[in-house]
C-alpha cells in the first residue's frame, strides 16, 4: 500500500510542494509514496506547478485504512477526516507541536524554520539523494511564500540558504523576482468568491476549548482589498456562525507595507485587545509588522484565550 503525503486543509504552496517532495523521497528510499492534498489548490500554487510543469495532487479527504504521511501540521482540526482510522508513519513540519498522537512510533523532521521546504532540502542532502529540478523550484518557492520572501519573523538563515541552494539546482537566476511573480499572482482577486477568498489560507484552532478561525491573505498592496473589505467581513461572520466558532478572523497582509489589517468576527472581541495590548477600531485593528500568523497571532490569542 502506498503512504499517501498529505498537508493541512485549505492547502498552501508549503503543503502542496512538500506533500510531492516527500513523496519523492520517500519513493527514493523505497516506500512507495504519493502525493495528495485535501483540497483544490490555490492561484499561487497553481502558478508554481505550472511553471516547473507538475500536476497538481490527487485530492483526498478520508484517512480511513490508509498509510499517512503528515506534512506542514500535525493538528487534528486540520488534518483528514477519521485519521484515527489510518495509521500515520512520519511527520514533517516546521510548526509547534499539535495534538496528533500515534500508537507507534514513527519517522520525525519537525524544525524551527520559515518553510516545511527548508526541512525537505536538509532531508535530501541527509539521505544523499538527489532533488529532481522541478521539485527543487517548486521548494524553494514554497519558502519564498512562507517566508513572506524573507519578510516574515519566521525566516531564519536555513531558510535563505536553502532558496539559494535549490535555486542553483532549479536554475532560477533571480528568486526575489520569481517572489514578486508568486505574491501578484496570490494579489489577484477580482471576480473570485469571497468565500473563496477567506478560506484561500484559513485554519480552525482548539483555544482553551473554543474553536477559532484565522485566515490570511497577502498582498502586494492592500488598497487591492479595500473594495471587498466590507464583503469579506460579512463573510468571515457568517463562516462563524456556520462553524459554531467562537471567533474568526482575517489578516489581510500587504508585504510591502509589512503589517497587516485584520478583521474581526468574535462574541468577545475583548480577545483582540487582550492579544496585542490596543483595542480594535471596531470590527478592525491594524498590526503593524505582523506577517506570520504561525509566530504573531496564534501565540497571542492562545494567551489571550487562556486568561
Amino acid at each position: 500500500m502506498a503512504i499517501i503525503v498529505c498537508g493541512h486543509k485549505n492547502p498552501d504552496t508549503d503543503s502542496i510542494a512538500a506533500a510531492i517532495a516527500i513523496a519523492d523521497l520517500l519513493t527514493k528510499r523505497g516506500m512507495a509514496a504519493k502525493p495528495v492534498a485535501q483540497g483544490a489548490v490555490n492561484p499561487e500554487s497553481k502558478f508554481v506547478l505550472d511553471k516547473f510543469g507538475l500536476p497538481a495532487p490527487e485530492i483526498v479527504t478520508d484517512a480511513s485504512g490508509q498509510k499517512i504521511a503528515l506534512v506542514d501540521h500535525s493538528d487534528l482540526a486540520q488534518s483528514l477526516d477519521n485519521l484515527a482510522k489510518g495509521e500515520i508513519v512520519g511527520i514533517y513540519d516546521h510548526h509547534k507541536l499539535g495534538d496528533v498522537t500515534t500508537p507507534n512510533p514513527l519517522e520525525m523532521w519537525v524544525w524551527p524554520v520559515g518553510c516545511t521546504g527548508t526541512v525537505i532540502n536538509s532531508m535530501y542532502k541527509f539521505y544523499g539523494i538527489e532533488i529532481p529540478k522541478n521539485i527543487a523550484g517548486i521548494t524553494l518557492c514554497s519558502i519564498l511564500s512562507d517566508t513572506v520572501m524573507y519578510k516574515s519573523v519566521t525566516c531564519t538563515e536555513a531558510d535563505k540558504k536553502a532558496v539559494a541552494e535549490l535555486a542553483k539546482i532549479a536554475g532560477v537566476s533571480d528568486v526575489m523576482a520569481l517572489g514578486m511573480e508568486m505574491f501578484k499572482v496570490k494579489s489577484a482577486v477580482e471576480g473570485t468568491p469571497m468565500r473563496d477568498l477567506v478560506f484561500r489560507d484559513y485554519k480552525d484552532f482548539d483555544m482553551s476549548g473554543k474553536k477559532v478561525g484565522i485566515g490570511q491573505l497577502e498582498v502586494v498592496d492592500l488598497a487591492i482589498l479595500e473594495p471587498y473589505k466590507d464583503k469579506l467581513l460579512a463573510e468571515i461572520k457568517k463562516v462563524k456562525e456556520e462553524g459554531k466558532r467562537h471567533s474568526v478572523f482575517l489578516l489581510l497582509t500587504d508585504i510591502m507595507k509589512e503589517g497587516s489589517l485584520m478583521l474581526i468576527a468574535s462574541d468577545d472581541p475583548s480577545v483582540v485587545e487582550k492579544a496585542y495590548g490596543k483595542a480594535p477600531d471596531g470590527p478592525t485593528i491594524w498590526l503593524d509588522g505582523v506577517m506570520s500568523r504561525k509566530k504573531q497571532v496564534v501565540p497571542n490569542f492562545e494567551k489571550a484565550f487562556g486568561k
